[in-house]
Formats: C-alpha cells, structure tokens, sequence
C-alpha cells in the first residue's frame, strides 16, 4: 500500500507500465508556484528517451562517453527495466531508472539512476518516484530495492534513509573509478551500498510518516563520533578502539559538501578520505549505517549518520 494524500492506494502492475496510470500513484503533483501540474508517466517512445540522456547531461555534466546509449534505454525498456519521468507539462524534469538483478540468492531490482533538475528538488519528485519503483517491484514479487549513493551527500542521505527507510552495510570504494566527467565525481566515486527492505515494518512507518527524529538526535548527540569536525571545521578521527567498544557510532559529514568542494578541494579530498576510513573500519566490525541526521548541531551545522552495532 502506499500513502498518498491520507489515502491508501493499491499497489496493481502490469509489465508493460500502462496499467501504474489508472492508480493513483501517477496522479499530478499540484505543487508548482503557479499551480502547473507535474505528471508521472512511464518513458515509453523514443523522444521520451532523448529526453533522458538530456538530464544526465544536465544534471551530472556527463559527457557522450558515460551517458546511457539510446539503443541501451530502449533495448532494456522493452525487456522490463523500469523507466518512470516526472513531467512539467511536455517537458521532462526527472526521471528513474531501474532494472532485475540477483544478489545475495536473492532477485532484485537495482534503482541506478534518479534524477530531478535542482528546480524541482524540494517538489517531492524523486519520493515519488521512487514509489513508483516501489510498486514495480512489489507487484512482481520482488521485496528488496538496492541503489547507491554518495555518501557525503547529506539531501540525497536525508532522502534515503529518513523518509525511505534504507539501511546499508557496504561502502564501495571509487565505485565507478576515480572520476567520471560529471563535475561531481571529481572528489572519487565512494558508494554507500543501500537496501530498501520494501515490506518491512520499518520502512512502513517511514512512508506513513512517522517521525523518529527528536529518538536520533539524542542518540546522535549521545554518540561518540568516529569522524567529527574539528574547532576549525575541519574533519577528524576519532579514538577507533573507544568508538568500537560502543553500541552505536556517529559519523559527522559537512551540510554542503558541494560548496566545500567549490571553495577547497583538498578539503573536500580531506572529508572523502577520512569518512572512508570511518565508514570502513565501522561496517568491518559489524556495524551497520541505520540513520542520517540533519543539522546535529542548529540549522547550518553537520549532518551525522547514525550506526548501530545489533539493528533492530
């Protein structure tokens, strides 16, 4: 089921996308300035597709070498990858990518790709369209979504695992090579490797909205950090042996990595190597990242993720 507008909606799928329109699901976000609507709609014709491998152009700076090859986006649409857009009237604005894998013993469906132009970043769009993929994969029998991201990242982290429900127990390093030529995989390509447990009870509550915010900043500001900012705003490790012998672990990342990144790049570099090292050494000894928390300390100040020893 999923909640939308305090109301509860049936999950139904057909494999070719056309019956996800008659749910409810792809009804219009009437969430514009000016009370423009935004649709959500399977990619089905070519021009959809086009329109794609515009926004990763537009929103990642990738360049013809690493954008998805159209004969690619239409060779996997038409063998059941799922391709939803969010639309501004005909204009494509965001959009979601997932395909079937096998991890674990276990059938899949792997979300690599959302996009959303940063205009309409704080519409709700990439929620819903990852619900859509939630229904997807629900009606085929599949219970697990996995993706990655960056986890310096703090909006895409809030995202994932506050309103989602994620949790992760594997850092890929470099996941895609040192760089690509987005301007945004300059500082590496670390990857939190993310499960979306899609029926349980936790990710239930995450999706009625049930907020457990005031529970994680407690237990994040109870938390001896293994990484934290310094006097100075600088990055710094924390005593491993102390951090181990606890239950939960704190890792502290800036509230804008991107404008860091910007203004200091060996900065930035300093953030990447010394949250790799945390977050390896923590999923090493059996820790597993179960919470992000936004402005720890007031409104500008660090995000932390919260790791538990024994989830629950």
């Amino acid at each position: 089921m999923f909640r939308l507008a305090n109301a509860l909606i049936p999950l139904r799928f057909s494999r070719d996308c056309n019956a996800i329109e008659d749910l409810g699901l792809m009804k219009p976000i009437r969430t514009m300035p000016d009370d423009r609507e935004i649709e959500l709609r399977p990619l089905k014709s070519h021009d959809d597709f086009r329109s794609a491998m515009g926004l990763e152009k537009a929103i990642w700076g990738l360049s013809d070498e690493d954008v998805l090859p159209l004969t690619f986006i239409i060779a996997s649409q038409a063998a059941g990858a799922a391709w939803h857009g969010a639309f501004d009237g005909n204009s494509l604005i965001g959009f979601a990518f997932g395909f079937l894998g096998w991890e674990g013993g276990e059938a899949v469906m792997h979300s690599h790709m959302l996009a959303v132009l940063p205009q309409y970043r704080d519409l709700d769009v990439g929620r819903r369209l990852k619900m859509v993929q939630r229904a997807d994969a629900l009606e085929i029998g599949i219970r697990k979504i996995t993706w990655t991201f960056d986890p310096l990242q703090g909006k895409n982290a809030h995202l994932n695992f506050s309103k989602l429900g994620v949790v992760s127990s594997k850092y890929k390093v470099n996941f895609y090579g040192p760089e690509t030529s987005s301007l945004l995989h300059r500082n590496g390509t670390d990857r939190l490797w993310v499960e979306w447990q899609l029926d349980s009870s936790r990710v239930a509550q995450r999706l009625q909205g049930e907020d457990n915010r005031a529970e994680i900043i407690d237990a994040v500001r109870n938390t001896m950090p293994l990484v934290r900012f310094d006097g100075s705003g600088r990055p710094t490790r924390g005593n491993l042996g102390d951090a181990l012998a606890r239950q939960k672990i704190a890792i502290e990342i800036p509230s804008d990595i991107n404008s860091i990144e910007k203004a200091d790049a060996g900065l930035s570099s300093e953030w990447r190597e010394i949250t790799r090292w945390g977050f390896l050494q923590a999923l090493h000894h059996g820790f597993t990242v179960q919470e992000f928390c936004r402005s720890v300390r007031g409104e500008q100040g660090p995000g932390a993720y919260l790791l538990d020893r024994n989830p629950q």
